[in-house]
C-alpha cells in the first residue's frame, strides 16, 4: 500500500494523503501474511451473502473451498476485520463503565426528509497486499452518503473526522442511528453527538437488520468496486472508493427514491420510509 523509496512523496506525506496517522503505519507494514488476508477476503466476501455464519459455519465454509483453516484462526480473522454473526448471543461481556448504550429510537418511526435522520457504519476493505477500515456516514432518508474515512485501526478518530465532516457540509441530523461497536459507544463519539443537540440511537445487539440501509451500501460498494479492482496502495483505495461513492451519490437512480439519485433526493422532496419493529 506504501512506497517507502518513493522519489518524492515521505511516508509521512504518503499516510496524510490516505488519511492514515503517521505512527498507523508501523502497525499495518506489520500486516498478515498473505494467506491470512486471501482468507480474509474470502471471509468477508461470504459474509455478505451469509451474515449471520459465525466462526464455527464460516470455518465449515472455508474447509470446504479446499483451506486448511481451524475454528480458532477463523474466529481470529473474523474479529480481526470486526465481524460477528448477527443472532442474539448471551450476555457476558461486561461493558465498559464508560461506554452507554444507548436505546434504539427508530421502531416504527416515519423518515421522510433529509436529516432527520443520519447513520454510520464501519467496514473491512481487502487490499492486494493489506487491509484498511471504512467508515460511512449516511443520510437515512435518501441513502447519500455524506462523508467517509479511511483507516488501518478500529480505532474512534476516523469515525470523528467523518461525523465532523458531514456536519460541516450538511448540517445536523434530529437523530444518529450505529450499531454497539466501541468507536460509536465510546464518550468521545456520543459526547460529539449530544453536544450538538443530536439524539443517539443504537441498534440492538446482533440486529444488523437495523442499519440495513447502509449494509446494503456495502455490499454494492464491495462488489461494484473493491472486489474488482483488487486495490494495491491506500492512495489506489481511496481514489477508487471516492470516485464509487460519487457515482453511487450522483448518478445512481434508486426505485425507492421514486428513481432519483441521493444526491436529488437529499435537496429535496419527501421520501416515506417507514420502519417496522
Amino acid at each position: 500500500m506504501f512506497e517507502p523509496e518513493h522519489p518524492r512523496l515521505s511516508i509521512t506525506r504518503q499516510c496524510a494523503l490516505v488519511s492514515l496517522s503517521h505512527s498507523s503505519y508501523y502497525e499495518l507494514v506489520k500486516g498478515e501474511p498473505a494467506e491470512n488476508l486471501e482468507l480474509m477476503r474470502r471471509i468477508d466476501a461470504q459474509f455478505l451473502e451469509t451474515p449471520w455464519y459465525g466462526s464455527r459455519q464460516m470455518t465449515r465454509h472455508l474447509r470446504r473451498q479446499g483451506q486448511e483453516v481451524n475454528r480458532r484462526r477463523g474466529r481470529r480473522l473474523m474479529l480481526r476485520i470486526g465481524l460477528q454473526a448477527v443472532y442474539q448471543r448471551p450476555k457476558t461481556t461486561v461493558p465498559h463503565p464508560e461506554h452507554k448504550i444507548w436505546p434504539y429510537l427508530l421502531r416504527d418511526m416515519v423518515i421522510d426528509r433529509p436529516n432527520q435522520v443520519w447513520c454510520a457504519d464501519i467496514t473491512y476493505i481487502p487490499m492486494r497486499r493489506g487491509f484498511l477500515y471504512l467508515v460511512a456516514v449516511m443520510d437515512w432518508a435518501t441513502r447519500r452518503v455524506l462523508a467517509w474515512r479511511l483507516s488501518n485501526t478500529m480505532d474512534v478518530e476516523f469515525c470523528l473526522e467523518a461525523v465532523e465532516e458531514a456536519m460541516a457540509r450538511h448540517g445536523r441530523p434530529e437523530i444518529f442511528n450505529t450499531d454497539q461497536g466501541s468507536q460509536f459507544t465510546s464518550p468521545r463519539f456520543t459526547g460529539l453527538l449530544t453536544a450538538a443537540g443530536i439524539r443517539v440511537s443504537m441498534d440492538g445487539r446482533g440486529r444488523w437488520r437495523d442499519n440495513v440501509f447502509i449494509e446494503r451500501l456495502w455490499r454494492s460498494l464491495k462488489y461494484e468496486c473493491v472486489y474488482l479492482h483488487a486495490f494495491e496502495f491506500g492512495s489506489e483505495a481511496r481514489a477508487g472508493i471516492g470516485q464509487w461513492i460519487e457515482y453511487y451519490n450522483a448518478d445512481r437512480p434508486h426505485s425507492p427514491l421514486g428513481g432519483r439519485t441521493p444526491a436529488e433526493a437529499h435537496q429535496g422532496a419527501p421520501v416515506g420510509i417507514r420502519l417496522a419493529a
